[in-house]
């Protein structure tokens, strides 16, 4: 224990002597974990805004082969066919919780560049409002159903021009009035606009609706209406999901990109960081040369040294890790939009930061460490006795 403890108090005296360099070191660390774990949180924000857009109750219904909304078609028959299945859970009204919806997408212009960006429209029946009771009014108020108002969701109505409430907007063949703002707790909802269904499918000319989702009596039920649902011959063009499983899929390809991207330039920049660690770490030998020599005659083996000099630079990278986790927490508030590449239409995203996160950013640090300290600490190790006091 004698051993340890000796190197492992002066660890930190040296440190503090050598303010510039530790804090170049930390510094070098911090920015790439930062980078790291805003890439991270980056990716789990779209993950989390699209996969929170859907109900673990609920079950969305597309054309088999479709893989989006907007290129899935469901004919109204099928429709009312699986409405009318056992397993949809019915509301205090006895009518099904279920909602068949169209959804297309439209040109807006955007307020700080004035270039065009793509909106989503979605055509909803009443009760899609039990299906998502996350769904709230924030200004104004609801569209009445049979009429051409519609509501537009929070983060169109900051981003575009011609959304307040009152403006009419024109697209398909009719014009639309504005009478309300809404918001879906941050989920991809709040990048769209909703209007009724049987208003907005002859304005664009569509005879059968994008998709059908209905809530569950009893989640455990899903693989049965699944199975009913596919082998009907009235309804076997049909695929069935689960709402989240759905959503979760439209995730993938763009969070998997952001952090493909997001690795390859966090490995780029961890070099930087990890040279910076190695040379303070030989810095922190040639310096210390003189110690390390009278700590050998001492009697402490080289095992001891080696570990001091490791645990220096452990200390180094997570301090610097925890530093560039607290910054990237930092981007928590922060909101950005981009194109759904599923959709092709405007979505809004925050980043988002959770446990994995922090462990993995720390963990990041920690082979960043590693990695830089292992050599010079080896090279303490084996730094003999004669030698170091003779560099005196």
């Amino acid at each position: 224990m004698k051993s340890f403890n000796i190197p492992l108090s002066y660890t930190w005296r040296s440190l503090w002597t050598r303010k510039t360099t530790t804090i170049l070191t930390l510094g070098g660390i911090a920015l790439v974990v930062f980078v790291w774990a805003s890439t991270l949180m980056l990716s789990h924000g779209i993950e989390q805004t699209l996969v929170d857009s859907g109900s673990p109750d609920n079950v969305i219904i597309l054309r088999r082969a479709a893989t989006s909304e907007l290129v899935s078609q469901i004919d109204r028959d099928a429709a009312n066919i699986i409405k009318s299945h056992p397993e949809v859970a019915l509301n205090e009204a006895g009518a099904p919780i279920a909602s068949a919806e169209v959804y297309t997408v439209i040109n807006l212009l955007k307020k700080e560049t004035g270039d065009m960006g793509n909106v989503s429209v979605r055509g909803v029946q009443k009760e899609a409002f039990d299906l998502r009771p996350f769904v709230t009014i924030t200004d104004g108020r609801a569209f009445t159903f049979g009429t051409d108002e519609i509501i537009v969701g929070s983060n169109l109505a900051e981003k575009f021009d011609g959304t307040e409430i009152g403006s009419r907007l024109k697209f398909g063949d009719s014009w639309w009035t504005i009478v309300g703002h809404f918001s879906a707790e941050r989920s991809s909802f709040e990048s769209e606009i909703w209007g009724d269904v049987d208003q907005l499918m002859p304005a664009f000319g569509r005879p059968v609706f994008s998709t059908l989702t209905f809530r569950l009596k009893n989640t455990d039920q899903f693989e049965a209406v699944q199975n009913r649902i596919e082998q009907d011959p009235r309804t076997q063009y049909v695929q069935v999901k689960t709402e989240q499983g759905y959503y979760h899929e439209q995730s993938k390809l763009m969070s998997q990109f952001i952090w493909v991207l997001g690795l390859i330039v966090t490995i780029i920049f961890s070099f930087g960081a990890i040279i910076g660690a190695m040379i303070t770490m030989y810095a922190s030998v040639a310096n210390r040369t003189t110690e390390i020599g009278t700590l050998r005659s001492l009697g402490f083996l080289r095992r001891s040294i080696l570990s001091a000099f490791f645990v220096e630079a452990m200390i180094l990278s997570l301090v610097g890790g925890l530093a560039g986790v607290a910054l990237a927490s930092g981007m928590s508030l922060v909101r950005v939009s981009t194109v759904n590449w599923g959709t092709f239409s405007e979505l809004a995203f925050g980043f988002e930061l959770s446990p994995e996160i922090v462990l993995y950013s720390l963990l990041f640090s920690v082979i960043m460490g590693f990695i830089g300290g292992v050599l010079p600490s080896i090279r303490a190790a084996r730094l003999k006795i004669t030698s170091s006091l003779r560099a005196s």
